[in-house]
């Protein structure tokens, strides 16, 4: 029991501190609500100079503003973007709809899913990412189908649903090692350990949890090979150029012509 409680406690934190870098910290938490409240403004104003065949991705930029609800720790507030998430994604998806755009319908169906899964609206929030799911398969998109799946395993888990949760996360687990996506199948074992803790199977949990970290620390070892080895490059670049210009101003004061002076004759020097 104790060990259950100690990976819960480890896997939330690790969520946590994922939702606080993605978002910029704690400091903009708190700055985040009058931030949001002046950008939906500004892009309220444009929507209404927005011809009718780009209303839908005005309609979908504003609903992606107020999906940003689990920012906002008063619940009310919280409540009201949601709702004004909800109500934008909606008028997006009626122009997306129109226009037959499956990029927009997409994000439109990902943004509601969202939002009713935070509800706890589990019949609306399934349904959604399964359309969600459906036109990233029509249209071959693996990342938009994997996190589409992890959604799904999200939902399923809190239903209690867990056979069919780990179907899911297993199909995600395929798909991200054979597309090798090391990101999303960070994602994927960070997903399976909550459902094992959701399972009460701390052991499985922490080995989901230790590839997660395993994952995530060959990424950054990565960036920073490429990291250095940019450097690297940029820096032979600077030598090379310095070489460059000492090479040609070693002489600064040869003349350049490659003629030979005349010399003065004997009784013109014997003048002075």
């Amino acid at each position: 029991m104790k060990m259950l409680k100690k990976f819960t406690l480890l896997i939330t934190l690790i969520f946590c501190s994922q939702l606080l870098f993605a978002s910029g910290g704690a400091d903009s938490l708190k700055q985040r609500p009058a931030l949001l409240v002046n950008h939906i403004d500004s892009l309220k104003k444009q929507l209404e100079l927005t011809s009718d065949s780009l209303k839908g991705s005005a309609y979908i930029r504003i609903a992606d503003e107020y999906i940003r609800f689990d920012t906002i720790s008063n619940r009310k507030v919280q409540r009201e973007y949601q709702d004004a998430a909800i109500s934008n994604a909606m008028s997006a998806l009626h122009y997306f709809s129109k226009y037959d755009d499956s990029v927009g319908l997409r994000r439109c169906f990902d943004n509601l899913a969202k939002v009713y899964h935070a509800q706890k609206k589990y019949t609306q929030a399934k349904w959604f990412t399964l359309q969600s799911n459906g036109i990233s398969r029509a249209f071959n998109d693996d990342p938009g189908t994997i996190a589409s799946l992890l959604e799904l395993a999200s939902i399923k888990s809190d239903i209690g649903d867990y056979t069919l949760a780990m179907r899911d996360l297993n199909e995600a687990l395929s798909i991200s090692g054979r597309k090798h996506y090391p990101q999303m199948e960070s994602q994927v074992q960070l997903s399976y350990a909550m459902l094992y803790n959701s399972l009460k199977n701390p052991g499985k949990a922490a080995i989901a949890l230790k590839r997660h970290q395993a994952i995530d620390d060959s990424i950054k070892k990565a960036e920073d090979a490429m990291l250095l080895a940019k450097q690297k490059e940029i820096d032979s670049a600077e030598l090379a150029k310095k070489k460059a210009y000492l090479t040609g101003s070693s002489a600064p004061y040869a003349f350049s012509s490659s003629k030979k002076q005349p010399l003065l004759p004997y009784s013109y020097l014997s003048s002075f």
